[in-house]
């Protein structure tokens, strides 16, 4: 993609990078390619990642950075802002790559005299950068692995493959140790729910389809359904368990990430709304059964060729709005069998390739 005149990033003397991570699950999730681009490119550099506490272990679990370095809360203010930038600059980093795109990403870079500081010229930030990327209407069209790809490579970065196989990085000892943690002497294929989702209720199906397709695949399969999510999610959790006649383990707001990443990767299938989660079973290669209302799966669709998308076609989808103004049309018209279709058949697809 054409992204404008860009001036190229230095790819000699370059000894320490930091990387200004995103700061959501699944916006974390599709950093990762641009985080193996960067890596890739400046091999013999220590690289170290700022991110914010909630993210910090899809890091340590799926990239090669040499440091995490925790965002904290104690962070977010104007003081706290300077306290970091303070701290940064001891560690006289060359180079800053920021995927976040808001000012403050920036700032903290100028204030931590990093000398270079690279990334779009969004949030008016553009003279606090020294290699700036146009982000242009078409970039801002693209899915948002290419978002964040195509950003470090118009800067010099080495082109990667987009596709993740983070499977392939988890310690399956460890994933099964969690599992028996939750399920113990469980012998049956498991499913995960994960009816949550952070950016308002549009982006969240209804708790009773949920709990209706639990039961037609425990049915159907005799699976073991668990419900993932945050502690933001458990009343909605708790309404799926309530409504549903199979048994199902409700696990939302019990577990901490990297558990419930370690879940996911034992997961037979998930069905999800657009959320974090459904972003890590689409890059573990989990069959994946994704619920779409009123955000862009254009943008945000799932990564993994095992990822189908369920959503209808409204003229005011995807509107981006966290509540629906109107009658939530694009949510109200998925139906169970909707979703359980295509359900029925990622599960029965995994289970003969994999029985």
């Amino acid at each position: 993609m054409e992204l404008g005149l860009v001036n190229k990033l230095p790819q000699k003397d370059i000894n320490k990078i930091l990387i200004r991570g995103t700061n959501w699950i699944g916006d974390a999730i599709l950093t990762l390619p641009a985080v193996a681009s960067i890596r890739a490119t400046y091999p013999k550099a220590h690289t170290a990642i700022l991110v914010k506490p909630l993210v910090a272990d899809v890091y340590r679990l799926f990239s090669d950075v040499d440091e995490v370095i925790i965002y904290e809360n104690k962070f977010d203010t104007p003081t706290g802002v300077l306290r970091l930038a303070r701290n940064l600059k001891k560690e006289k980093f060359d180079l800053a790559f920021l995927l976040q795109n808001a000012i403050e990403a920036a700032i903290i870079a100028l204030a931590a005299g990093i000398p270079r500081r690279a990334g779009y010229d969004s949030d008016g930030r553009g003279l606090l950068l020294t290699h700036r990327v146009r982000r242009t209407k078409a970039i801002k069209m693209v899915h948002q692995v290419d978002y964040y790809l195509e950003m470090v490579k118009a800067l010099g970065c080495v082109a990667v493959h987009r596709e993740m196989n983070l499977r392939a990085k988890i310690n399956l000892s460890d994933a099964r140790d969690v599992l028996n943690k939750y399920l113990p002497e469980s012998k049956k294929d498991v499913i995960g729910i994960a009816p949550g989702a952070t950016y308002g209720a549009a982006k969240r199906w209804f708790p009773d389809r949920f709990a209706k397709v639990a039961d037609k695949i425990a049915g159907r399969f005799g699976t073991q359904g668990i419900i993932l999510g945050g502690k933001a999610d458990r009343e909605t959790a708790r309404e799926v368990q309530e409504k549903a006649r199979a048994e199902l383990i409700n696990l939302a707001g019990k577990t901490n990430l990297r558990e419930a990443i370690y879940l996911i990767s034992q997961c037979r299938l998930l069905i999800s709304n657009d959320s974090g989660l459904m972003h890590v079973a689409g890059a573990l290669g989990i069959p994946t059964v994704a619920i779409f209302g009123s955000t862009n799966p254009v943008t945000t669709s799932p990564v993994g060729k095992t990822s189908v998308v369920v959503r209808k076609e409204i003229s005011c989808s995807p509107c981006l709005k966290k509540t629906c103004p109107t009658d939530f049309r694009c949510m109200k018209e998925i139906s169970v069998d909707d979703v359980f279709n295509v359900a029925k058949n990622l599960f029965q697809i995994s289970r003969d390739e994999h029985p």
